[in-house]
């Protein structure tokens, strides 16, 4: 049975898809949402950037939390000492994120930068031992802009830590938006 790109057995697409085609206009809406949010962190992206830091650091403290509770619950286990350390040291470093978001900031710029010109790198070292016939380039180039991304980040940090991860939350919005979009669309347009 053969399979399309997006994983759907155009035969059976009827059926697969007929719950979604029935709501394809509340996933337009979604996508108009996404779009929105989208549009307003590019507006305001260093109102982006503290709002995202704010959700890292309420994301630690949950996740500290239960790293903590977790470790209450195999209390007998001979690391629980070290488990418990490990959720307390995420639900400081939520609460310092949270009391101060441009420092959360500057240090995620920084690491997302360094990571990119890492992920760069390796790219471009993998495309180079793959064999030239199967598109090699494209993971070069691939490579390229992903270092070059990095770089740019790393260049202007730790100024770039204001604004950086508010681009990157409103284009993530964006393109999230116009996928639901076209999504939606295409349901609409498929015939049952």
């Amino acid at each position: 049975m053969s399979q399309t790109a997006g994983g759907l057995n155009p035969s059976a697409g009827s059926e697969e898809l007929a719950p979604l085609r029935v709501k394809w206009g509340w996933i337009v809406a979604l996508g108009i949402v996404y779009l929105i949010a989208g549009i307003m962190a590019l507006g305001s992206v260093v109102m982006a950037t503290v709002v995202s830091v704010f959700f890292v650091g309420i994301m630690m403290i949950v996740a500290g939390a239960g790293e903590v509770i977790g470790a209450f619950q195999v209390k007998s286990w001979g690391k629980f000492a070290l488990w418990v350390l490990l959720g307390l040291l995420y639900i400081v470093a939520g609460i310092v994120t949270l009391q101060n978001p441009i420092l959360a900031a500057a240090v995620l710029t920084f690491v997302l930068g360094a990571a990119l010109v890492a992920s760069g790198i390796v790219k471009i070292v993998l495309a180079f031992s793959v064999n030239r016939e199967q598109s090699w380039i494209w993971v070069v180039l691939s490579g390229v802009v992903t270092l070059i991304l990095g770089l740019m980040i790393l260049a202007r940090w730790p100024v770039s830590s204001i604004y950086i991860l508010g681009i990157f939350l409103g284009v993530d919005l964006v393109v999230a938006g116009l996928g639901w979009i076209s999504l939606g669309l295409g349901l609409k347009r498929v015939k049952a």
